[in-house]
């Protein structure tokens, strides 16, 4: 402790590094790692601990998994990851980048504005639904471009998965009473057992359409920067294979918990909805509330430990002790189970279905599935890309409708509320989902968007930048077509006049 400790007092001097740094050289901990901030560069060092799940007891690990982490993160964020360098000493002076016998390694990093780090840009009151929805995006496309393997797949097999968390209830067991309670420990655990017990179809589902990859393992607002104006994720897990070769799903949980942790249910939201339309992958969906609990027990355990940690001082222990606690109460209430409904939008092109169906899924947390964006999944084509005649036949009508029914259907027995947002202008397709719901006892809602034809054809005309392929000369033969609301369709159905700038406030939309 004593050779660290005067190792971080002489980072913390200008005169250790070989450019100019900052009048104040910051120093951040976790609790596994020191981060010198010195104004163009930041420099990290893994602390020498061991738990379990993480092993950095020696030189040559630290060393190893510094070089790991730069291989892993260079991939994301080559920008920002720069090299790993030895730290020498000649008596009591220690030297970066030295020629004698390294006594430790510091990851060199390119040192962004710290307040450009997404949990300042939060806490600053500067981070928007708009910039969940783009994150969304930057995550989908590096879950696209993710590796994976047979190895890699090996690691979603359920004995696999519940290593992890039966390692994170034993090394919590002595915080019980301190941060945590032996009821939701219980409780928490039972969940998690039962899922695996009653679940392997789903895993091995998983495995199957190759969902599980090399993934980022640690997707958390203080992870995420904007860096020259582009969002960027880093500090991917290197330390752990299990962490980070890891279904799809597990990495957008964590962002998720993150944010609700927070308070802001509407930007996790904004973020899930515009990964899955991405992603097309509704079907990970069933594991969420799984890995939601796993992340936030994550976040209860490691804040945890800083309370045996003997370098945090006591005040940061005392502010860690009620965030851990917060954490585990939040796992467990990601596994009481939520009654599900369905929510059916309905109207012509331009009505304002898609913007109703947002505001409501930013109000409730639900789900929302465009036709647009499935009818091109289904197709196999870019959701920006332009969509053909061929894939507005009938039959690709059909396909689109039998899809959306399908996804509702299985999200809102697994207990979502799920907003299905298409046109629903012909009996036949409404029927079919009125029969659904009776089937399987679903509540069913219709919200029917209007606006005067002159509204719906000028919104068709300034609309740019959506996925949507309709447009105004579309307007006349959908209004020809479209069938009017049965008498027992009627009890379903709230008729909402987008052109009135009240509609927000409606019962309806809450």
């Amino acid at each position: 402790m004593m050779e660290i400790s005067a190792l971080i007092s002489q980072m913390q001097q200008s005169e250790f590094y070989p450019h100019p740094v900052a009048d104040n050289i910051e120093l951040v901990q976790t609790h596994v790692s020191y981060v010198l901030l010195t104004g163009d560069y930041a420099y990290k060092l893994k602390k020498s601990v061991n738990f379990g799940f993480l092993d950095y007891s020696t030189l040559e690990k630290r060393k190893h998994f510094l070089d790991a982490e730069i291989s892993l993160n260079s991939a994301i964020a080559p920008e920002l990851y720069l090299e790993v360098l030895p730290i020498t000493q000649e008596g009591e002076k220690f030297i970066l980048n030295g020629s004698g016998e390294p006594v430790a390694y510091t990851l060199k990093m390119r040192q962004f504005p710290q307040e450009n780090l997404f949990i300042n840009l939060f806490d600053a009151g500067k981070l928007s639904i708009e910039k969940m929805e783009e994150l969304g995006k930057i995550v989908a496309e590096f879950h696209k471009n993710a590796v994976t393997n047979e190895y890699i797949s090996s690691f979603g097999k359920v004995e696999k998965i519940r290593q992890a968390f039966d390692e994170n209830y034993a090394q919590t067991q002595g915080y019980i009473g301190r941060a945590q309670t032996q009821e939701q420990l219980t409780a928490t655990q039972a969940y998690t057992d039962n899922f695996f017990a009653e679940r392997e179809d789903l895993f091995n589902s998983r495995i199957n359409n190759n969902k599980i990859k090399e993934c980022h393992g640690d997707l958390h607002l203080k992870n995420i920067c904007l860096w020259q104006d582009k969002i960027q994720l880093f500090d991917r897990i290197e330390f752990n294979e299990p962490f980070r070769f890891v279904d799809v799903i597990y990495d957008v949980a964590f962002a998720m918990m993150d944010l609700e942790a927070k308070g802001k249910q509407d930007f996790a939201n904004a973020f899930l909805n515009t990964y899955l339309e991405e992603t097309g992958d509704w079907e990970g969906l069933p594991l969420l509330p799984l890995y939601l609990s796993r992340q936030a027990y994550v976040r209860a355990k490691v804040t945890s430990f800083l309370l045996d940690d003997p370098a945090i001082p006591e005040t940061v222990k005392q502010e860690a002790s009620q965030t851990a606690t917060n954490y585990y109460k939040q796992a467990w209430e990601y596994t009481q189970r939520k009654s599900g409904k369905l929510i059916l939008m309905s109207g012509l092109s331009g009505s304002g279905k898609t913007t109703v169906a947002k505001t409501i899924a930013r109000n409730t947390g639900a789900i929302h599935i465009r036709s647009d964006a499935v009818r091109k999944h289904i197709a196999g084509i870019a959701l920006e890309a332009t969509g053909s005649d061929s894939i507005y036949t009938p039959q690709m009508n059909q396909k689109t409708y039998d899809r959306l029914l399908e996804l509702g259907v299985m999200l809102v027995q697994e207990g979502f509320t799920v907003i299905l947002d298409a046109k629903y202008d012909r009996i036949d397709y409404r029927h079919k989902v009125i029969d659904a719901i009776k089937l399987h006892n679903i509540s069913l809602q219709i919200i029917h968007c209007t606006a005067p034809l002159e509204v719906l054809r000028d919104r068709l005309n300034q609309r740019s930048g959506d996925i949507s392929d309709a447009t105004a000369d579309l307007l006349t033969t959908q209004q020809a077509k479209a069938e009017a609301f049965t008498q027992e369709e009627q009890v379903y159905v709230t008729t909402i006049d987008t052109s009135n700038t009240d509609w927000k406030s409606l019962k309806a939309i809450s």
